[in-house]
């Protein structure tokens, strides 16, 4: 089922010929009004759409860097409802920029999916990100986000062959997700030349737009694969300024932003500048 928040963001990425920016921060990290802070400066940053980290206690897609915000979300006392007003009261000044929840599936199906994507989608949420819910166990979660408009946004990687692709993108919407690199988040990095080729062929066999995470950290990388696809996303990067500062009992919301707009602006010039 479309999302109109993010079909309408693609929409006009794809009219103004550029790449979106996808800005990833995990909710409650450092703290949740910091988190809040953050979230509503993001769109003013650049972001283009925001994934939002669910905090669970075992992300096992996600690298050191994740995980150590996982686990101060965590100890911060966060859980799913407090995940969900921080998108409700980013709602309050903001109902065009995507928000989508990227997480595991214990704490969805512990919520009950009914009532999860009902919440979901009546604090503003416009799709999810399941790292853990494989495509044959999915119906009943896609039925649950279908009946409110939500996306169920799936993850292709390199080892995924033509076969499996077929079976990844039945019943996605939004966009398709793909992992620029075999391994968890924050450790390698992507290269465009790999990249360009891969995300033709998740665009064929899905027809959606492909954003490419796993591998972005600098604003050169963020560049090149914004040149060869439809968004980047990126998460460690920020992740890590958020923890760097806290640790040095800086600015946390100012130096986030900082580091968010140096992406973003290397996102938004990249076509630009081979034009």
């Amino acid at each position: 089922m479309p999302t109109n928040r993010i079909d309408h963001r693609f929409a006009a990425l794809k009219a103004e010929n550029r790449a979106g920016f996808v800005a990833y921060i995990m909710a409650g990290d450092p703290d949740l009004a910091t988190a809040l802070d953050i979230l509503k400066g993001l769109p003013a940053a650049g972001a283009d759409i925001i994934e939002l980290g669910l905090p669970f206690s075992d992300p096992m897609a996600e690298g050191p860097t994740i995980q150590r915000a996982s686990q101060r979300a965590l100890a911060n006392g966060v859980k799913t409802r407090a995940v969900l007003d921080m998108v409700r009261a980013f709602r309050e000044q903001d109902i065009e920029t995507p928000v989508i929840l990227m997480g595991y599936l214990n704490p969805i199906l512990s919520y009950g999916f009914d009532r999860f994507a009902h919440d979901a989608a009546e604090a503003g949420v416009d799709g999810l990100i399941v790292v853990d819910c494989p495509p044959e166990e999915a119906d009943s979660l896609v039925d649950a986000l279908d009946a409110y408009g939500l996306s169920l946004i799936r993850l292709a990687t390199p080892t995924t062959d033509d076969v499996r692709l077929a079976v990844v993108v039945r019943r996605t919407s939004g966009f398709v997700y793909y992992v620029s690199v075999a391994g968890v988040t924050g450790v390698k990095s992507a290269e465009a030349s790999d990249v360009a080729p891969a995300v033709a062929r998740v665009k064929a066999a899905s027809g959606l737009p492909v954003a490419v995470g796993f591998g972005i950290r600098t604003p050169a990388q963020a560049a090149a694969v914004a040149r060869v696809a439809d968004a980047a996303v990126v998460g460690s990067a920020l992740v890590d300024e958020i923890e760097a500062a806290a640790r040095l009992n800086e600015n946390v919301t100012e130096k986030v932003l900082s580091k968010a707009s140096e992406l973003a602006k290397a996102v938004r010039s990249a076509r630009l500048e081979t034009a």
